[in-house]
């Protein structure tokens, strides 16, 4: 194919997936907007107004930038892993396979668009946000690079997970009990100073401790590692992940039925 063939292509599977999450709005952007107000109503209003400052910030504060992350990294993961298991569910993928689009292109298609669903609902939780606290950013750059990457991140992430699923209950399994935990340890809510030596060693091995501080450095300008650290640490698993993706395309495993 040629390049402009490609960009047809990626356009197509782009705008396929970004019609499909805004058809369906009130259960793709909506959840995440009156999730995190409760979030906020109760970590941030009720129990932080207990907790004090952290950080040199009000509880508030301290968690809003690792609130965001957590409605981008559930809602980049979610998109792709629906979208292309059901493309894979009702064989439309094989389609995609046997035509002459590269697997790059197949693969970008679908993780831009779990990248723009991750953009807006940073954007909404970002504006629910400030109903509760006053957001102040320490580096535009940083911020914006590091939504970029991180719903970059668990996007791939989402298509491993739904090449890999043999139903729809498989592709609820890795948000629950991997997901999910990994969020909560990830200094969402508190700060890894808090830790033991040991737990906080352990924690390093967690990637959404290098997505929340280094988003937090963006917003705050602290964080608990260093941003060039969390930057690397970032990188390191977006080119793990995607290398991974395309060894699935490219070997056609658990694809073609």
């Amino acid at each position: 194919m040629t390049l402009a063939e490609q960009y047809v292509a990626f356009m197509t599977i782009l705008r396929k997936e970004i019609r499909r999450y805004l058809r369906i709005w009130t259960q793709t952007l909506l959840p995440s907007a009156i999730t995190m107000s409760l979030y906020f109503v109760i970590f941030g209003s009720l129990i932080g107004s207990r907790i004090g400052d952290m950080g040199g910030f009000s509880y508030m504060q301290f968690v809003v930038p690792g609130l965001i992350m957590m409605a981008i990294v559930t809602n980049s993961y979610a998109n792709v892993v629906s979208s292309f298991f059901g493309a894979k569910f009702n064989h439309s993928v094989e389609e995609l396979l046997v035509s002459p689009t590269p697997n790059y292109v197949i693969l970008m298609g679908y993780v831009i668009g779990g990248v723009t669903r991750g953009l807006l609902v940073a954007v909404v939780v970002t504006l629910v946000s400030l109903f509760f606290t006053r957001m102040q950013v320490h580096s535009y750059f940083v911020v914006v690079l590091i939504v970029l990457m991180t719903s970059t991140l668990f996007a791939l992430a989402g298509f491993i997970n739904a090449v890999f699923a043999n139903s729809f209950d498989d592709i609820s399994i890795v948000p629950t009990f991997v997901l999910t935990p990994l969020i909560y340890l990830g200094g969402v809510f508190y700060s890894m100073d808090l830790l033991p030596e040991f737990w906080a060693n352990v924690s390093k091995l967690n990637p959404l401790v290098y997505v929340v501080n280094a988003f937090r450095y963006g917003v705050l300008g602290v964080s608990d590692v260093s941003l060039s650290f969390s930057l690397a640490m970032i990188a390191i698993f977006t080119v793990i992940a995607f290398a991974f993706s395309m060894h699935l395309l490219n070997s056609g495993k658990r694809l073609r039925q």
